[in-house]
Order: structure tokens, then C-alpha cells, then sequence
């Protein structure tokens, strides 16, 4: 079973997205929505994957994925962003983001990072 973080103040303007996660039954996903909680969890439980949408205390998403994994560098991790692709790989460089995400990310998008999660992992 893949047990999935998901980061995020917006529940209800991504609803389609987590209902594509949490459909899938090899999926435990949880939500939350502070960055400091994110990291005690990633620290004590171990997911397979992070995803940073957006948080309570408006972090740089990226400033979060850097603290993740200072906390556990095992932990793959997703980030929602707007950015182009070149920016976002200039900004993420060196930190294993698995994937950008769109800023409004939606059920095809749950089933893409589902499959690129499983073929890394070999999960499901």
C-alpha cells in the first residue's frame, strides 16, 4: 500500500485530484496543511511520497521540500506550481523532485502521479 502526504490549504479547489488519490485502493493519503506537521510526519511515518501544494504558513515549496528531506532524504516528493518547466527545474535542481504538478491539479493528474509513484517504487 502507498501511504501519500498531501500538503494543502485549497481541499476543495483541488477535490478532484485528492478523490483520484484517495479512490485508488492501494492508496492511504492523508492531508494536512502546516509544513512543521509535514515534517514530524514524514519523520515518524515514513510515506512514499510528499506532495507540497500549499501550506498554512505560506512556505516556498521549495524551501519545504529542502526541509523534508533534511528529515528523511528517502521521501519523494511532488510540487503543485505554476512555474514553466525550465524554472521549476531550475528552482528544484538537486532536490529529487519526482514531478511538477499543474497548478490545479485533477484526477488525470492523480492517475499520472499514481503510476509514475508505482514505477518507482514498485508498490501496487
Amino acid at each position: 500500500m502507498l501511504h501519500i502526504l498531501l500538503i494543502t490549504t485549497r481541499r476543495d479547489s483541488i477535490g478532484s485530484f485528492i478523490e483520484g488519490l484517495s479512490s485508488d485502493p492501494e492508496v492511504h493519503l492523508e492531508l494536512i496543511s502546516a509544513g512543521a506537521e509535514a515534517q514530524s510526519l514524514v519523520r515518524t511515518r515514513c510515506p512514499h511520497l510528499v506532495i507540497v501544494d500549499s501550506t498554512a504558513e505560506d512556505l516556498d515549496s521549495f524551501d519545504l521540500v529542502r526541509r523534508i528531506i533534511g528529515v528523511n532524504a528517502m521521501v519523494n516528493t511532488a510540487v503543485a506550481s505554476a512555474l514553466s518547466d525550465e524554472d521549476f527545474h531550475d528552482r528544484g535542481e538537486g532536490l529529487g523532485i519526482l514531478c511538477r504538478l499543474p497548478p490545479e491539479p485533477g484526477r488525470n493528474d492523480s492517475k499520472a502521479l499514481l503510476q509514475k509513484l508505482r514505477d518507482l517504487t514498485g508498490i501496487g
